[in-house]
């Protein structure tokens, strides 16, 4: 079945949040998910990124038992801001899709998603052997920080006004407004929970299981996720999580990691009219980094 007005089978999503990884999609996903007039899968598709080759039925199914119902589909994978074909995939069967990204500090965005490989254990060495340049064998690190290089790519295949961007920043400092205005732009009543916003801020832990543990139980992830927040399997989770011992992100790896962004970073800003200066200024940032290193040993 086909929808008239825009051309597409009524199980094509209408909205998808791009990206980037390590930028709180997760968080946009799961509160977009409390409205009921929509619907998103909790996995993320990667359909138009590394699953393409999958073919076209096995996006079809994550959206197919929703089919004909009256709820706005949408889905959310990270990795398509920074894919180099994702744009033009979408563009070819999407064409009037309403386009969700988010922006990170790109330094700490950076980070972050280093220290997930790292707990992950598919990286060993510390950062310096993987932000210092793009030549290493994680070049992702550095190259999903390059926005404004992305964005130029979704804007050759999509208009300017099917694209809503806010930045890491805005969910920290008004996260009702933030999903009020991504409800806004896609086109359906905003929803917003506050406890949901809540629990994943309590939620929000440096404490994991350990790694042999994760790798046993990887294979239940979805199985395992609605027990996630019950005070079972928190309690229990508890018993074994430990905090992970990061190696530092040094003050001298953050100055070359501004220099490395610092004309993507202006590019960026003069794209979508804001003042992004704060993400270059690695003195404060290492401050904070410096301050929550005291906070953890203070703890233990």
């Amino acid at each position: 079945m086909t929808n008239t007005y825009t051309g597409q089978a009524d199980w094509h999503p209408s909205f998808i949040i791009i990206g980037a990884v390590k930028a709180a999609t997760t968080w946009a996903l799961e509160q977009l998910q409390v409205n009921p007039a929509l619907f998103m899968p909790d996995p993320e598709p990667h359909y138009f990124s590394s699953e393409f080759e999958q073919g076209e039925d096995y996006y079809r199914a994550f959206f197919e038992a929703q089919a004909g119902s009256e709820r706005m589909l949408g889905e959310k994978s990270a990795d398509y801001l920074a894919h180099p074909q994702a744009a033009q995939r979408i563009a070819a069967m999407l064409p009037h899709a309403r386009l969700v990204v988010q922006f990170r500090n790109p330094i700490e965005r950076a980070y972050s998603d280093y220290k997930m490989l790292y707990r992950r254990g598919t990286v060993k060495e510390g950062p310096e052997a993987y932000l210092a340049s793009l030549d290493n064998p994680q070049p992702r690190f550095l190259n999903d920080g390059l926005y404004a290089l992305h964005l130029r790519r979704w804007l050759d295949h999509f208009p300017a006004e099917q694209i809503h961007s806010f930045l890491y920043d805005d969910v920290k400092a008004q996260p009702q407004a933030t999903i009020e205005a991504i409800s806004a732009h896609i086109g359906v009543d905003p929803v917003f929970d506050v406890g949901q916003s809540r629990k994943k801020a309590n939620n929000a832990s440096e404490r994991f299981l350990p790694l042999p543990v994760r790798k046993v139980l990887a294979p239940l992830k979805s199985t395992i996720a609605p027990l996630r927040g019950t005070a079972l399997f928190e309690s229990t989770r508890s018993m074994f999580a430990r905090e992970i011992a990061y190696p530092p992100l040094s003050s001298e790896l953050r100055l070359r990691l501004r220099d490395f962004y610092a004309d993507d970073v202006a590019d960026l800003g003069q794209m979508l009219g804001r003042d992004l200066s704060d993400w270059l200024d690695v003195t404060q940032s290492g401050a904070k980094q410096g301050n929550d290193r005291e906070k953890h040993k203070k703890v233990a």
